[in-house]
């Protein structure tokens, strides 16, 4: 059973297919099946409505299902498993080809990096998630401030010849995240995206 104290923003939860249906029961019938076709729902923050323990989860669906967001809370017993989002080097292959010069640079970077948005779920669900307006999300840990100023070096000079944008969270050791461009200004303190929603930090205390 997992412990929700453990669970982090982006992680990838995956329900047994019985839970999975219990869940959305009377929601959106075209995702019934979700769980059989070994798909994750992800982790969210926590909202009031969310009852007590339990593990909340949330399931963007893509264009042609209206984008609709699906907001879930199941018991712990009736997660299955939990994953990380997936590497950068393993969803390139759903990336479209327009895209793939960029992604061969950034992996060129770090071939640790991961993404999420919508190039992760097209690659984890085999659905068109990407559209000509989709950013390229990443996820790349940072362990000090030396590492933020390589790390945004890097894809500033990337991101100056990219056909679409990138969307880059700088994340921390104990896995709070700020946006990289807002890493970049020179605001003392910066917006830092927690588990438990946004809060405002000094700048020296993000990285050590």
């Amino acid at each position: 059973m997992v412990d929700p104290a453990t669970l982090r923003r982006h992680d990838l939860v995956h329900l047994s297919p019985e839970a999975w249906r219990g869940q959305v029961a009377g929601l959106v019938e075209e995702v019934a099946d979700w769980a059989d076709l070994g798909r994750p729902a992800i982790f969210r923050q926590r909202v009031c409505a969310d009852p007590d323990g339990a593990v909340p989860l949330g399931l963007p669906l893509p264009p042609g299902m209206g984008r609709k967001r699906l907001a879930l809370s199941c018991p712990p017993a009736a997660v299955a498993r939990v994953a990380p989002p997936p590497l950068l080097r393993d969803a390139r292959s759903a990336a479209p080809a327009a895209w793939q010069p960029v992604i061969e640079a950034l992996l060129g970077a770090d071939p640790s990096w991961r993404c999420f948005g919508s190039l992760a779920w097209q690659h984890l669900t085999g659905l068109p998630y990407l559209t000509d307006a989709s950013d390229l999300d990443l996820l790349i840990t940072c362990a000090s401030g030396a590492d933020a100023a390589r790390i945004t070096a890097a894809l500033g000079g990337i991101a100056a010849g990219s056909p679409m944008r990138l969307d880059a969270e700088l994340v921390s050791l104990d896995g709070s995240a700020v946006q990289w461009r807002e890493w970049l200004s020179d605001a003392p303190h910066l917006l830092l995206k927690t588990r438990s929603g946004p809060a405002l930090v000094a700048r020296e205390a993000l990285f050590p």
